[in-house]
C-alpha cells in the first residue's frame, strides 16, 4: 500500500491500534472481499482502474456490484435500507444526497489520522459531515457549473452581423441568462443543431431551477423549510426553461435528459451552449471523445436579473457502510481512492480537486496548456459563486415532487403559475408530514 494511505489509517478498536502505528504490510487484507456500489459514467472510469493497484497492494478484492448514476443509486440505497440488505461496504456518495442516509454510513474519523483529514480542503470536509461524523471522503469531483461553448460560432462574421441586426447588441459569449436565451434561439437549426440543452428530470432539473431562482433574487425555501419558490423570482426562473423549449432551442427529448446525455450531446458538436460540470472538460476537448474538440471555450456561468450568478454546487465522495464487517479495509480503499495520486489523476481530465496540494499541482500543470488554463480560470471563478444544495434531509424528497411540475410547465401541460402552485403545495404537505414545521 502506498505510504499516504499507510500513514493515514488508524483503528477504532484496541486491536486496531497496532494497525495504526505500523505501515500496512503487503497482503494485510488477504482474503477479504469488499462489495461496492459506485457511480457510473465515462468520466469516472480512470479512477476505478486504480482499484487494481489497491488490490495488489493489500491482497483484498473489490467486487463492484452496482454502477449507476446517483439518482439510481439513491433509489437502491433506500431500498437496501428498507430491506436490510446492507452486506456491501463501500458506496459512492454526494454532498447533495448524504444527509438522507444518517444511519447508512459510518464515521470515518476513527480510521484516519487528523493529519490525513487536514489534507482536504476544509469546506469540502465540512460538507462531508453529518453532525460531527465524517461520513465520506471527498474525491476530485467538486462540482459547480461553468459555461462551455463552441468558439467558432462567435468567430463567424456572418453570425456576428446577423445577430447584431436581430438583437441589437454584439455577439459574444453570454454574461447574463437573458443573453444566453437569445443566443440559444439564434444558433438553433433544428433538428440538426440546437442552441442549448438542459437536464430535464429528477434532482437535475430542480437543481438547475434552484440556482436560477437564486440568480433571479429568490429562494427555494424559507428559513423554516417551507417552500418559497412560488414567487416572482420562481416564475422568471421557470419561464426561462419554458421559453427555450417552446422556441425549439433545445432537443425535444431534453425533459428526459440527465448529465450523461448532456455530456454526449455537447461532445457531438451539435449544441452551441452548455452549462456543465468540470469533470467533462477533458472529454469535451478530447480528439477521440468529442467532435467539438479544438473548438471549446469555457467561461464563468452567467448571471440572472438580480446580478447573481448561478452556482449550485456539491462534491462526490466515497463512504463506508455502518454494517460493513471490514471497516478498516474499506476505509483503506476509500482513502486510496481520494489520496493525492488519485486526485491528481482525476483532476488531470478537468474535475476540480478537493485536496489543497492537488490544487497547487493543477495550477502548475495547466501553465503550458492553454485550454486547461482556460478551464481552470473559468472554474475558479465559478467556484467563487458556489452555493450548496439546501441542507435538509428532505432535499431529494422535495425534488421528487417538484420536478414533475417543472416538466409539466416545460411541456405546456400547465402554466408556469399552475405548476409552481402545485409544486409548492406538494412540498408544503411533504414537509408537514415529516414534522419539519
Amino acid at each position: 500500500m502506498r505510504l499516504s494511505v499507510q500513514m493515514a489509517l488508524k483503528g477504532a478498536t484496541a486491536g486496531a491500534a497496532l494497525f495504526a502505528a505500523l505501515p500496512v504490510s503487503a497482503g494485510e487484507f488477504d482474503g477479504i472481499t469488499l462489495q461496492a456500489k459506485l457511480i457510473g459514467g465515462q468520466q469516472y472510469e480512470a479512477l476505478y482502474a486504480r482499484i487494481a493497484e489497491w488490490e495488489a497492494d493489500t491482497g483484498a478484492t473489490v467486487e463492484v456490484i452496482s454502477k449507476k448514476n446517483h439518482f439510481e443509486l439513491d433509489k437502491e440505497f433506500k431500498s437496501d435500507l428498507a430491506a436490510g440488505t446492507l452486506g456491501w461496504c463501500v458506496g459512492s456518495n454526494h454532498s447533495s444526497f448524504a444527509s438522507q442516509y444518517p444511519s447508512l454510513y459510518t464515521d470515518l474519523t476513527p480510521y484516519l489520522t487528523p493529519e490525513f483529514i487536514a489534507e482536504y480542503v476544509p469546506s469540502n470536509v465540512a460538507a462531508s459531515k453529518i453532525g460531527d461524523a465524517l461520513v465520506m471522503l471527498p474525491r476530485a469531483q467538486f462540482d459547480v457549473s461553468a459555461l462551455y461553448y463552441l468558439k467558432s460560432l462567435y468567430e463567424d462574421e456572418g453570425n456576428k452581423s446577423a445577430f447584431k441586426a436581430e438583437y441589437g447588441y454584439d455577439l459574444a459569449p453570454p454574461d447574463t441568462w437573458d443573453q444566453y436565451k437569445d443566443q440559444a434561439i439564434f444558433f438553433t437549426d433544428a433538428p440538426n443543431f440546437y442552441g442549448t440543452q438542459y437536464a430535464g428530470k429528477d434532482e437535475a432539473i430542480v437543481g438547475r431551477f434552484y440556482e436560477m431562482v437564486i440568480a433571479e433574487g429568490g429562494q427555494l425555501f424559507n428559513d423554516d423549510w417551507s417552500p418559497a419558490f412560488n414567487s416572482d423570482a420562481g416564475k422568471r426562473a421557470l419561464s426561462w426553461f419554458v421559453d427555450l423549449y417552446k422556441a425549439g432551442a433545445v432537443p425535444p427529448g431534453t425533459t428526459s435528459y440527465l448529465w450523461d446525455d448532456l455530456g454526449q450531446g455537447f461532445a457531438s458538436g451539435t449544441i452551441a451552449l452548455n452549462l456543465d460540470w468540470p469533470g467533462w472538460a477533458g472529454f469535451f476537448n478530447g480528439e477521440d471523445s468529442s467532435k467539438a474538440a479544438g473548438d471549446v471555450g469555457v467561461i464563468v456561468q452567467p448571471q440572472g436579473s438580480a446580478g447573481i450568478r448561478t452556482g449550485w454546487s456539491g462534491h462526490h465522495g466515497f463512504s463506508v457502510t455502518e454494517s460493513c464487517d471490514h471497516k478498516d479495509a474499506a476505509a483503506s480503499l476509500v482513502a486510496f481512492l481520494t489520496n493525492e495520486d488519485s486526485q491528481k489523476l482525476e483532476s488531470s481530465a478537468g474535475p476540480l480537486p478537493t485536496r489543497t496540494a492537488v490544487w497547487d499541482h493543477v495550477v502548475e500543470q495547466s501553465s503550458s496548456d492553454p485550454y486547461r488554463s482556460e478551464v481552470l480560470v473559468a472554474f475558479q471563478q465559478a467556484a467563487t459563486h458556489a452555493f450548496p444544495a439546501p441542507q435538509t434531509p428532505y432535499w431529494i424528497e422535495a425534488t421528487n415532487v417538484i420536478f414533475p411540475e417543472l416538466q409539466a410547465a416545460i411541456l405546456g401541460d400547465k402554466t408556469v403559475d399552475e405548476a409552481l402552485e402545485t409544486a409548492a403545495e406538494a412540498v408544503d404537505e411533504m414537509m408537514q408530514e415529516n414534522g419539519v414545521y
